[in-house]
């Protein structure tokens, strides 16, 4: 690991002007690559306290050994180049999107003397037009196979055609109607560029001129009564309206555009976009990527845009781009897509109207392919064996853990201390295993400490023992048990009607935070005298695995299935416990007796709580004391005064900064083991 401080640039060496940067390993590898506004500034971003860096900014610092920089005029080449490079060096801690699969385009290749209408994956080849990528190359060829009826362009290949032009006989589609078979001269090089010049014209949305030439056209025949000929006209008119129904129409304005919408988390981010040409949907696709570097919303909607249309030249770039949020510079990347198209290009986020539901639409599609996406790889028996071994490896085990438990303390401020325990089981989450927490200090009949000054170690060593105290209680009774005050709050029975019951002892405990954490949850246990149960923690920082007397962490590789799975426990525990939190928080200010105060809104509430520290002391204010707060007038404080004065304490203890009531806990049962005197 190296020291940023060994290859950090003098201040004076760097430019105070926009360009690109590059981080080199040691073998002179390129990690990492980034553009500015200012060099100098953003260079120095990179080598300050490492303790301040995002940690996985302070990997990328620690990892790299020297670091190199070219100047550039503008901030659009800078995006130019910043993209290049990515695409050159592939750089390990730059997001690279990669397509979740490979879609497929509808190609005609204007670039041969007959055009050729055919699917195409891949990268796009210059002189081919290109319409989608759609899901599914079936749904392609049935398009095609309609269109064909009307468009009779060319869709055989190379060797087929060369056969056909050989032996003098057109393949079956010329026999049938659905080629005009250039092949053999029934059609110009000319007219069957028309031809597919035509059917391209259709593609790209411009479908009314077509239908009124082939409605006039069936009517004159009609007229002149030629009714065969109307009557393949009336099909052909059947066989278009059938294709255009294949893409419904989501903007009434014959809108072209892309809309660009993310879903993610703290480890990977999905996109999805949807090609809108004239109005209606002609393509959509998606990317799932590892966020190897600390980016947030704008910056993985610049380095989508550059992957995006990095490439593209024309018509490949809409006059309009819709993103959920506009990147660092938009100017610069508009002006970058506008050279790009060659003409300018609208980039925004979208406000109101059909074009916000639409991308609420994209963005919903995102959201459910990062979680297919999950689950895909959640749902893989041997994926999940091997991240079980690779746990069991990495830890030391004497066998895979079966059952693992995670713990996580969540509280605002150190207010309404609160604290979830999850359940895997052979690498599944048992939701029906799941338990709530209330922290309060207290471990069994011993008082271990007060509200003031709580933290995460401690709380941490007393849900690890309630727990498995209630764990010893299961073994040594038989029948009901009744949860301590503010555990278990779900049904009581389980669904095959068994209790729920703290009797199974995982084979690991995992616990969200780094050695301290590791070493309370550890005490708890010994002091229990359990000494079947590994213990490991997973600290967010560098997503490093501590173990208990470890002074240094184990480091799973990013691409190991066994932190991916450690990684989902304790996010479901993170998750599990901050929505616990937020709903014990929005009862408590619910229930809060300000509430009766008329005319007083919620930040002067919260102003009086937060100046008196709790609603008891405020009742016990002076109303010459309630004036002191900024922006309370005589008036008011009479009536708080008041309101508060006909309120009656529902218990004898309240939050020392919210007024919530803390009830008591009553005494562990006899038998079971106490920690009494070994806390402060």
């Amino acid at each position: 690991m190296a020291d940023p401080s060994s290859y950090r640039p003098q201040p004076g060496q760097i430019p105070d002007s926009p360009g690109v940067y590059k981080f080199r390993d040691e073998h002179r590898r390129v990690i990492y690559v980034g553009k500015a506004k200012s060099l100098r500034q953003r260079l120095a971003s990179y080598f300050q306290d490492l303790a301040g860096l995002h940690p996985r900014t302070a990997t990328m610092v620690t990892t790299a050994a020297s670091v190199e920089w070219t100047v550039v005029s503008t901030e659009v080449e800078a995006l130019q180049l910043e993209y290049s490079w990515i695409k050159e060096f592939d750089p390990r801690f730059n997001v690279k999107y990669r397509d979740d699969k490979s879609y497929p385009s509808l190609a005609v290749t204007l670039n041969e003397e007959y055009p050729r209408v055919q699917v195409m994956r891949g990268p796009k080849k210059k002189g081919v037009r290109y319409f989608g990528p759609y899901g599914h190359a079936w749904a392609i060829r049935e398009t095609v196979d309609l269109m064909l009826r009307v468009f009779p362009v060319r869709t055989c290949s190379a060797g087929v055609f060369k056969r056909s032009a050989q032996i003098g006989r057109p393949c079956l589609l010329g026999y049938i109607g659905k080629c005009s078979a250039p092949c053999v001269g029934r059609i110009s090089p000319e007219d069957h560029r028309e031809l597919a010049e035509e059917f391209c014209d259709f593609m790209a949305g411009r479908t009314g001129a077509q239908l009124s030439r082939l409605e006039r056209q069936m009517h004159e025949a009609a007229e002149e009564m030629e009714y065969e000929k109307a009557a393949r006209l009336r099909d052909d008119l059947g066989a278009l309206r059938r294709a255009m129904e294949k893409n419904a129409v989501v903007l009434a304005d014959a809108t072209d555009a892309d809309l660009i919408a993310l879903a993610e988390d703290e480890l990977e981010a999905a996109v999805q976009i949807f090609h809108v040409r004239g109005g209606r949907v002609r393509g959509q696709r998606g990317w799932v990527t590892d966020k190897v570097e600390a980016v947030d919303t704008a910056g993985l909607v610049e380095h989508a845009l550059q992957q995006l249309y990095g490439e593209e030249q024309g018509e490949g770039v809409p006059r309009e781009v819709l993103v959920p949020a506009l990147p660092e510079d938009p100017a610069a990347v508009a002006e970058w897509l506008g050279q790009h198209r060659g003409s300018q290009v609208s980039l925004r986020v979208p406000q109101r109207g059909d074009k916000k539901d639409l991308m609420e639409t994209v963005r919903r599609n995102a959201q459910q392919s990062l979680a297919l996406h999950k689950t895909k790889r959640a749902a893989d028996l041997t994926t999940r064996s091997r991240a079980l071994e690779e746990i069991a490896e990495a830890l030391g085990l004497d066998s895979a853990p079966l059952r693992i438990e995670c713990f996580d303390i969540s509280h605002l401020q150190g207010q309404d201390v609160v604290a979830s325990m999850v359940v895997f089981e052979d690498g599944l989450a048992r939701k029906g295993e799941y338990r709530r927490f209330q922290v309060k200090g207290r471990v069994g009949d011993t008082q271990v400490w007060h509200g003031e000054g709580q933290d995460d170690v401690r709380s941490m060593h007393e849900v690890v023992s309630r727990r498995f105290r209630r764990y010893l209680q299961e073994k040594l009774k038989t029948g009901e048990w009744t949860a301590e005050d503010g555990e278990d709050e779900g049904p009581r029975e389980a669904e095959d009607g068994r209790p729920r019951r703290f009797a199974y002892p995982p084979q690991l405990v995992v616990v969200d935070g780094g050695q301290p954490q590791v070493a309370a949850a550890q005490r708890a246990l010994d002091e229990l005298g359990i000494t079947d149960v590994a213990v490991c923690g997973l600290a967010k920082r560098l997503e490093e695995v501590w173990l208990p007397g470890e002074e240094d962490p184990v480091v799973l590789p990013r691409t190991s299935e066994g932190l991916y799975l450690l990684q989902r426990v304790r996010d479901e525990a993170h998750r599990f416990a901050i929505q616990y939190q937020r709903n014990k928080r929005g009862k408590r200010i619910k229930a809060s007796p300000l509430d009766a105060v008329p005319g007083l809104g919620e930040t002067r509430k919260q102003a009086l709580v937060k100046h008196f520290g709790s609603v008891k002391r405020l009742r016990q204010a002076t109303i010459d004391q309630i004036c002191e707060v900024p922006g309370i007038g005589r008036k008011t404080a009479e009536t708080v005064a008041a309101a508060l004065a006909r309120a009656t304490p529902a218990a004898p203890a309240v939050n020392t900064a919210t007024g919530e009531i803390i009830e008591d806990e009553a005494p562990a049962p006899a038998g079971i083991p106490s920690d009494r005197g070994n806390r402060p």
